[in-house]
């Protein structure tokens, strides 16, 4: 594979990543107008909803091939598959509320362990040593970027719930979004995973809006949202990792997270000590770590 491949697949993956890191600056200065969570999920879920109908439209109209359609069993499998991207969001958007985004997006990539626990027991795989000592260096840098030592600063424990929860959901879209339904076209895949999320989203603001729904949402908020949370990033994403792999793939999303502090540094005023951005530093190397052989062998293709 060509350099300039690589380097337009690096760069459509990390424009992706990109954008989910601005992602949480959006919810934060959504909520600052107070608007709530549930106004929040469903505006995004909906303008999503609605932008992969018009691609897939779009697709269908102008591919020369015949697209291959979706099973009743590819769409359930999906949409089962897409209620943990709807807790995603959820719990996401909740940790945001009650701790800056800063170290939310931390919290949120807690999936590099989670991730390295879950394919242990469901695949009986044992960590290599490589992917031991990545996590062991992600917490030890969460850590460093929450802050959490300083006595003098008070987190509020419900956002580190949450934010973990998050992390969780998040671990399980990535490890099921990979696996079900491949075949067919990643827009249908995202199409029907939003649907499934939008259920989690819709029963949630059914169970929790108290208020009468608020849907100056749809006109200020929802389609930022949208596009950077549900209709870029995949499609960035699912065009970039074909041709970087796996592993240089995985390596250049990290930088959703200095993204997302850089961006809650600059438009919402937190505030980032040194020792955070070392823990950050330390999160970005154990990825890179983790990914090390996949990179090199994607490369060498």
């Amino acid at each position: 594979m060509s350099k300039n491949s690589i380097l337009k697949g690096v760069f459509l993956v990390g424009l992706g990543a990109s954008s989910y890191g601005m992602l949480a600056t959006f919810v934060k200065l959504a909520y600052e107008e107070k608007f709530t969570t549930a106004e929040v999920t469903i505006s995004q879920f909906i303008y999503g909803i609605l932008g992969m109908l018009l691609i897939n439209a779009f697709q269908k109209s102008t591919s020369k091939k015949v697209v291959e359609k979706a099973t009743p069993k590819n769409i359930f499998q999906l949409m089962l598959a897409g209620t943990s991207l709807g807790m995603t969001s959820v719990f996401y958007y909740l940790c945001v509320r009650y701790i800056d985004v800063s170290i939310a997006i931390v919290l949120l990539m807690q999936t590099v362990w989670m991730g390295v626990l879950l394919e242990w027991f469901l695949e009986k795989r044992r960590p290599s040593t490589q992917k031991t000592i990545a996590v062991f260096i992600v917490l030890i840098g969460t850590i460093l970027a929450t802050n959490i030592l300083n006595n003098s600063i008070a987190i509020d424990w419900r956002g580190i719930f949450w934010g973990l929860l998050a992390a969780a959901s998040f671990t399980t879209t990535m490890f099921t979004a990979n696996r079900i339904a491949v075949t067919i076209s990643s827009a249908q895949r995202s199409l029907f995973m939003l649907l499934g999320g939008a259920v989690i989203v819709f029963g949630f603001a059914l169970f929790t809006q108290d208020t009468p729904f608020n849907f100056d949402i749809f006109l200020k908020w929802g389609i930022f949202l949208a596009l950077f949370g549900t209709i870029i990033p995949p499609i960035l994403m699912n065009a970039g990792f074909p041709i970087t792999g796996i592993g240089l793939g995985s390596i250049v999303s990290a930088l959703e997270l200095p993204v997302s502090v850089m961006m809650a540094f600059i438009i919402l005023d937190e505030k980032v000590v040194f020792l955070q951005w070392m823990g950050i530093l330390l999160i970005i190397i154990a990825i890179v770590i983790m990914n090390m052989k996949l990179a090199f062998l994607s490369k060498k293709q």
